[in-house]
């Protein structure tokens, strides 16, 4: 089973993170700190974004603009070499959108994840089969090649043996809309084989798997959110639509995702009864 790494998308942004806090320690703007530097205002923001990879030059230039100690200089630079590091999902960069590559990056380095999803089966619960119908259930819109259309399945099935395989997996809870569990992906034999790999993916101890019926009241009407907490990095939301996504950090946004959660999981059924109800849609799609 493969081991977590220190993710280089975290790496970036906690780099990020760290000099716009040395920065304002000094009380410096950053156009102040741009034109100390001698800069562009916008190098400055791209940096503290990671949305440009400094060079270590640019770190020791900005660390002795912030006045920062020798320990402090190592651990920017630690961050630096981690930050330029290669993670596994860039192998599939050029068949996945920008921002869900960022998102997996940002995914290899949580230590818990909450995911409510109203429409489909998450990629992390998906067969082989499933995941390439619904891969394929967007290619006309998309415009995905048929090389696009196995990376991306390539890529899913990777991400589950990184994330609910590793030696030291994140722990995940999923509330699924029963009316996921009756949309059709594929043949029948297809979602009988989903039914029951989402089964035993739900007796993983990091996994827990709720059902919410369609009977029950529905107390938030939201679309599929993803929530990451981490343990040395501000919660992220992951938001993803049909041809955008985009990431929630605003704090108070993302506690607001997170009550959403909460009332979502407390009115699904609990994970005995939602396997019960997962194992009689399996032998539905028997017939």
């Amino acid at each position: 089973m493969p081991t977590q790494q220190g993710s280089p998308t975290v790496r970036r942004l906690r780099l990020g993170q760290e000099l716009r806090f040395l920065r304002e320690r000094r009380k410096l703007t950053g156009a102040r700190a741009a034109r100390d530097l001698g800069w562009s205002a916008s190098k400055v923001s791209r940096i503290e974004a990671a949305k440009t990879m400094p060079s270590a030059d640019d770190i020791k230039a900005m660390a002795k603009l912030y006045r920062v100690d020798g320990d402090k200089l190592d651990e920017l630079v630690g961050l630096l070499r981690d930050a330029e590091q290669r993670g596994w999902w860039e192998d599939y960069e050029d068949s996945l959108p920008e921002e869900y590559t960022r998102f997996l990056g940002l995914e290899a380095e949580a230590t818990y994840q909450r995911n409510w999803e109203p429409q489909a089966v998450p990629g992390l619960l998906q067969t082989e089969d499933y995941a390439r119908e619904v891969v394929l259930a967007t290619r006309g819109i998309a415009r995905i090649t048929h090389s696009g259309v196995r990376s991306r399945v390539e890529a899913r099935l990777d991400r589950q043996k990184r994330v609910l395989h590793r030696s030291d997996p994140c722990r995940m809870s999923v509330v699924l809309d029963e009316a996921a569990l009756m949309r059709r992906f594929g043949e029948p034999a297809v979602m009988r084989e989903q039914m029951e790999h989402l089964l035993e993916i739900s007796l993983l101890p990091h996994v827990s798997v709720h059902v919410l019926p369609l009977d029950a009241l529905h107390p938030v009407n939201t679309g599929a959110f993803i929530h990451l907490k981490f343990t040395a990095f501000d919660d992220v939301v992951y938001l993803e639509q049909l041809y955008t996504a985009h990431f929630v950090d605003d704090l108070e946004r993302v506690a607001g995702y997170e009550s959403a959660f909460d009332h979502i999981r407390s009115e699904a059924l609990d994970v005995d009864e939602s396997r019960v109800l997962i194992q009689r849609k399996a032998m539905l799609w028997r017939r």
